[in-house]
């Protein structure tokens, strides 16, 4: 099965209105590839003027977070309806940065994506180990638990929708990246994780990203790879380098 690829750019907080403007413009003629779904993850306070800045192009706009309540009295967050209204097609949930500094725990990403798939979005659920379960030998073990719990109630159906995002933490902003086959051996692992949770077709519909550090040198060579079917890309999403990833055939 040809599983499309997709490279999303996760801004995190970087950028403020007019800089998102003008970072959408800038890359605007570098990110024509109509054989890649191409997404920006931006911050709350861009989506806005980024989906007015994207208007006729094929570029998807996705947002980093959202709250797993339809409306109420949880000051500072974002609920699925405001996201719906606004445009945006994409979530990104579940993110090392959120698990790390927020204290989000599986059981909370397992509700934000159950509700994401309530009102329809597409959400990319992530997924990682630190370096020390790396060196302790349970990095599959680990990623397995994040899965299990994040899908569970999930439909095969609703698994078909879902991007994960593979993201070893010790390569997130380090400079470190995971070996090409480091990298293809856990996207591989996440397949298998799908196919005994649901079957094989499911797995084989999936989309599974790598977040580690992709950039324009190693972005050829990681998207080649049989399991890796796009990257969640940081810091090279704010420079010119995440149109080179977007057309990674001619890297």
């Amino acid at each position: 099965m040809s599983r499309r690829k997709i490279i999303a750019g996760n801004w995190k907080m970087n950028k403020t209105p007019s800089e998102a403007i003008e970072l959408v413009k800038t890359l605007a003629p570098l990110v024509e590839n109509p054989e890649v779904d191409v997404v920006y993850c931006v911050p709350a306070i861009d989506i806005i003027p980024v989906r007015e800045a994207l208007k006729g192009s094929a570029v998807h706009l996705g947002a980093e977070n959202v709250y797993f309540e339809e409306k109420g009295a949880f000051t500072g967050e974002i609920s699925p309806e405001m996201l719906k209204d606004a445009g945006v097609e994409y979530v990104i949930i579940g993110h090392s940065e959120r698990r790390q500094y927020f204290a989000e725990t599986d059981q909370i990403i397992n509700k934000k994506l159950l509700k994401l798939l309530e009102h329809g979005f597409k959400p990319i659920v992530c997924c990682g180990e630190s370096l020390e379960q790396r060196e302790a030998g349970i990095t599959m073990d680990w990623i397995n638990m994040q899965i299990k719990i994040a899908f569970s109630g999930v439909s095969a159906e609703q698994a078909k929708g879902v991007v994960i995002a593979y993201e070893p933490i010790w390569a997130i902003g380090t400079g470190k990246t995971a070996t090409t086959a480091q990298a293809e051996e856990i996207c591989g692992g996440i397949r298998r994780t799908i196919a005994a949770l649901y079957d094989e077709a499911t797995a084989e519909a999936i989309r599974i990203q790598y977040g580690g550090s992709m950039n324009a040198g190693n972005c050829r060579e990681l998207l080649a790879q049989p399991d890796i079917d796009g990257g969640l890309i940081g810091g090279a999403a704010l420079k010119p380098d995440f149109g080179t990833i977007v057309n990674y055939k001619n890297a």
